[in-house]
């Protein structure tokens, strides 16, 4: 298969620096529509990876997103919200940066080149065998993506991968890759646009689903998130007031008490 870097191809657009505000806004907006479409036709790719990331975690493993520049940020975020959100443990989700954590809010010169970086940077968390390790990259060549997952797989650790290019070196290298194809952006090479929004919503995908495989979500609801202010305190007390039919003085009595609408609900019935 020839590889061909399509997030490096020229923009459908051109003088864009001559074009109204409304105008550039327009475009963009029609180039970020076709985002989800593409989406859904990696959907067979990101239902494999899932189940992948589903079955490590049940099994006690841990999930790793490494990345550089945008892809290394977004998979940060994602690993970031996933205690808060399910109540899982900080390092069942992890992300790994290019750079480390300073390149979050400043880009690292050089960082993404080193070859041996990415697993280092995996070592200094033991990862091992019962992980899952999945490297995020829109042109899909980060040598400090790709040299950690050939470590990963030399050594039996399951990999995967989201990229934005077909037939990409990472696309190759992982056992398990998620290739979106979101084609050029509006402007050239600028792949915390399209591709950017890509990786994000597949993201989101892999994360949430994973999740609901362990059991975190009850009906519809976050059961198990953090309360950790006052907008999760008044959702969670708002959850309990529609499952257990009760007021909200005594629905919030119940969550301060047990910390968790989970833990709530569970004393409630055996009371």
């Amino acid at each position: 298969m020839s590889f061909h870097k399509i997030t490096e191809a020229d923009s459908h657009y051109d003088h864009l620096e001559q074009m109204s505000v409304k105008e550039v806004l327009k475009n963009i907006n029609d180039e970020d529509k076709t985002v989800p479409l593409a989406v859904e036709k990696a959907l067979p790719e990101i239902e494999i990876l899932t189940t992948i990331v589903s079955e490590k975690l049940k099994n006690g493993g841990r999930l790793f997103y490494m990345g550089a520049g945008t892809s290394g940020r977004l998979g940060v975020v994602d690993a970031s919200e996933i205690p808060p959100t399910f109540g899982v443990d900080h390092g069942v989700v992890v992300g790994l940066i290019a750079g480390g954590d300073i390149a979050i809010r400043k880009a690292v010169e050089f960082a993404e080149d080193s070859q041996n970086q990415g697993w280092e940077d995996l070592k200094n968390h033991q990862v091992g065998i019962n992980d899952v390790v999945v490297g995020i990259a829109a042109s899909g060549t980060t040598p400090y993506v790709i040299g950690a997952l050939e470590k990963c797989n030399s050594l039996g650790i399951a990999t995967g991968c989201i990229t934005c290019n077909e037939g990409s070196p990472l696309h190759k290298t992982a056992k398990f890759p998620v290739v979106v194809m979101v084609g050029p952006e509006f402007v050239s090479g600028s792949s915390r646009m399209k591709a950017g929004t890509a990786q994000k919503l597949v993201l989101n995908m892999i994360s949430t689903a994973a999740m609901i495989q362990l059991g975190r979500v009850k009906g519809n609801k976050m059961v198990d998130m953090q309360l950790s202010n006052n907008k999760l305190v008044e959702r969670g007390t708002r959850m309990l007031m529609q499952e257990l039919n009760m007021d909200q003085d005594s629905a919030a009595s119940l969550l301060q008490k047990h910390g968790s609408v989970r833990k709530a609900i569970t004393a409630y019935h055996n009371e």
